[in-house]
């Protein structure tokens, strides 16, 4: 079906009568595209992308728990010179700090123990734990000065996800799938992993509405890919249910399924016929796609000694390239166990090494396939770490409470300019003090490199049209864009 005529069959009345003022003249300004860009995505809103996209899919790399800027990528040599000093507060100027150190009799600076070295023609820092991320300075933006107001975890992880602290809202790849629609048939248009990790064991926990729709229709959240049995639940199907039962069977319920649209006009009811569709389709494609014994030594070598490990950071990255080949549009990896509020020298290595080599090897294969030009690679947390340690400090261990006035991230491909460092933090590692960016300003970013002004992608939920990036007056961060 053409893609706005669909687009509008499946409103319910409100939804039709709420928006028929708009209508006509958004069906007379895509009649005026060309018929392959509408027929290049299935899904999606009319008249979206707004503009030429850099990028048309996305990675998102999602170190889950807050990796240390100050041990990675936010080199402060001035704080040697002030080991176990008292922070001033004159810097700290009364920020709020969590229940975890609020107590504290005191807040002693904690220089980072790791090495730092410059690379590529940028002279970007990196520490002695990225030494495959610091290979690739000059494919990468590196970003010093991404800050938010949130300073626990929960609500942290919430917010850049889904735009609110709140759970309840879309995340971002249930925007992008809402908004461009799907480039593929076969494989959803959304897809997350959630690997395994070597650092602390106590990790924070995941939740699906990190991945979820919220209140846009549920064919557009996250599908989850498991590293044991079917890599989505029930794909298999049970013993003595061959293929062309469940065929008959499927044919059967779409029936009763489109009869209820026809009666109630329910979006959901057409979901539910989709996602059914799209499940048998699984049947073939995800077995497909998760075998790697056809990648080549030399491939399975790039990512590292893990990626033949199921479930790994390795795999996963591996496993994303291969979605992004058959133009999977978003694909989020979230790793789990940064959250070092001690024992960073025991932790945090181990961290590091489980996603260093595997992520310079995703953007390198992507490099190497062509895919890196027209493919967005994000690489981040959800905030930073404290300067002051968190408990004991000794200068081969210490530990980092979280800090949310300023943290570190990379950012590759579509759209973004290689080889840069983005903003300046104070020696502390504490305040910016140059080109803040907001979570709000790099969800408008994303959004922009994928041909998406953030201010014109919006939902009618509760009274109010409710966007990713909030109601403040966010941009795009101008300084990275290609």
């Amino acid at each position: 079906m053409h893609p706005t005529q669909d687009y509008f069959q499946t409103l319910t009345r409100r939804h039709f009568f709420g928006q028929m003022g708009m209508g006509l003249g958004t069906a007379a300004l895509t009649s005026m595209f060309p018929q392959q860009t509408l027929q290049a995505a299935t899904g999606g809103l009319p008249g979206i992308p707004h503009f030429a996209p850099k990028a048309k899919r996305a990675i998102y790399l999602f170190m889950a728990g807050a990796p240390s800027q100050i041990d990675l990528l936010d080199y402060k040599p001035k704080l040697d010179e002030l080991y176990d000093t008292d922070l001033p507060e004159s810097v700290r100027q009364g920020q709020r700090l969590t229940t975890m150190t609020s107590g504290q009799k005191r807040f002693p600076l904690a220089p980072s123990k790791f090495k730092f070295t410059q690379h590529g023609q940028s002279g970007a820092w990196f520490s002695e734990l990225l030494p495959h991320t610091a290979k690739m300075a000059d494919d990468i933006a590196i970003i010093k000065t991404v800050h938010t107001e949130a300073i626990n975890h929960d609500p942290a992880i919430t917010y850049i996800c889904t735009g609110n602290q709140l759970p309840g809202r879309a995340s971002l790849g249930a925007w992008l799938s809402y908004g461009l629609g799907s480039m593929n048939e076969d494989l959803p248009a959304f897809v997350v992993m959630t690997p395994s990790w070597t650092g602390r064991k106590d990790a924070q926990a995941l939740y699906n509405r990190l991945w979820g729709s919220g209140f846009l229709p549920s064919e557009y959240q996250g599908v989850s890919l498991r590293s044991q049995g079917d890599p989505v639940l029930f794909l298999s199907n049970p013993p003595g249910v061959s293929s062309e039962m469940r065929r008959r069977m499927l044919d059967r319920l779409n029936s009763f399924n489109q009869r209820t649209l026809e009666s109630f006009g329910d979006p959901e009811t057409r979901t539910r016929i989709e996602q059914a569709e799209m499940a048998f389709r699984m049947q073939s494609s995800v077995p497909a796609i998760t075998d790697l014994s056809g990648e080549s030594k030399a491939t399975l070598e790039k990512y590292g000694p893990d990626v033949e490990k199921p479930g790994t950071f390795a795999a996963s990255c591996l496993l994303a390239r291969r979605m992004i080949e058959k133009d999977v549009r978003f694909v989020q990896i979230f790793h789990r166990g940064w959250d070092q509020h001690g024992n960073i020298a025991g932790d945090l290595p181990n961290q590091a090494r489980d996603i260093d080599q595997p992520s310079w090897a995703l953007v390198q294969d992507l490099k190497e396939r062509g895919l890196l030009d027209d493919t967005l690679v994000i690489w981040g947390g959800e905030f930073g770490r404290t300067v002051y340690s968190q408990g004991g400090l000794s200068r081969e261990n210490y530990g980092r409470d979280h800090h949310p006035r300023c943290f570190s991230i990379w950012m590759a491909g579509g759209g973004i300019k290689p080889g840069i460092v983005y903003g300046e933090t104070d020696d502390f590692s504490y305040n910016v003090v140059e080109n803040p960016v907001h979570i709000h300003d790099l969800n408008a970013t994303i959004l922009h490199c994928l041909g998406i002004d953030h201010k014109r992608l919006s939902y009618k939920f509760q009274g109010l049209d409710v966007r990713l990036t909030g109601v403040e007056d966010q941009h795009p961060v101008q300084g990275i864009l290609a």
